[in-house]
Order: structure tokens, then C-alpha cells, then sequence
């Protein structure tokens, strides 16, 4: 297979699987009952900051799976695309607020986890994740944030 073609692949696979998990886990009454933190950003920022995300999380599997397929890299990609899409059904779907900090916390060990040991073989994948680790800390600090008000 092309390069290209596995770049293209992983963008639009992680792209629509975080569209379709999204749609099906719509933040709803639920979700605007809670008491929130004062540094909840608004509801309309999360979309266009997860696709950019997306976008990036599937251009870089794609180069780490081109290039270190079977590398840990590879294995904790996985891992925070599993951790990732779990979140979401578990927060808005089962409102289970303390088992989605544990994911979420599991998401945030892997995506630091990818950074470490990608470092040395593919530092722009590495830095990549960054923006990513950045704002899995703080959905992290928020999510806990929301747990202890609630």
C-alpha cells in the first residue's frame, strides 16, 4: 500500500470513528445539569479541538505504523485510541463520571507513555502529541474537576 493511501486510511478512520462516537454521546440535559468548574470551556470549542486532534492522532499512527509497526509506540497508540473512544460513551452515555477519570487518566498515561518512547525514533510524532497530551490534561483536570462537584 501507498504511503499516502495508509496517511489518508488513518486520518478519516480516526476522524469518523471520533464523529460517530460523538454523535452517538451528545452532551445533553445530563451533561448541563452538572455543576461545572468556572474553567469549563464553551460547549461549541470541543468539536473543532477534537477534529484538529483527530486529524493529528491519525497522521501520526499512520507514520508510526509505516515506520514502527511493531514498536511500543505502536502499542500505546493503540492503547489511547481505545482509552479515547471510551471516554466519551462512558462520561455521556452511562454518566459514569468517576469510571471515566480512570479512563481518561489510563488516556492520559498513554498518550504521555506514546511521547516517551517515540522521542527517540520519531520525534515529530512525539511532538505531534504534544498539543494532544496538553489537552487530555486539562479534559483530565476538568472531568475530576466535575466528579468532585457533583
Amino acid at each position: 500500500m501507498r504511503p499516502s493511501l495508509t496517511y489518508a486510511l488513518f486520518i478519516v478512520a480516526v476522524v469518523a470513528c471520533g464523529l460517530l462516537i460523538g454523535i452517538n454521546n451528545i452532551p445533553g440535559e445530563w451533561y448541563q445539569s452538572l455543576q461545572k468548574p468556572p474553567f469549563n470551556p464553551p460547549n461549541w470549542i470541543f468539536a473543532p479541538v477534537w477534529t484538529t486532534l483527530y486529524v493529528i492522532i491519525g497522521y501520526v499512527g499512520a507514520c508510526t505504523f509505516l515506520h514502527h509497526r511493531h514498536s511500543r509506540a505502536m502499542r500505546f497508540w493503540g492503547a489511547q485510541m481505545l482509552f479515547n473512544f471510551a471516554w466519551s460513551p462512558l462520561f455521556f452515555g452511562f454518566h459514569e463520571i468517576a469510571l471515566a477519570l480512570i479512563v481518561i487518566l489510563a488516556l492520559l498515561i498513554s498518550v504521555y507513555a506514546f511521547i516517551a518512547v517515540s522521542w527517540r525514533q520519531d520525534r515529530l510524532s512525539a511532538w505531534l502529541f504534544v498539543p494532544y497530551a496538553a489537552w487530555v490534561s486539562f479534559a483530565t483536570l476538568l472531568n475530576g474537576s466535575i466528579l468532585l462537584l457533583n
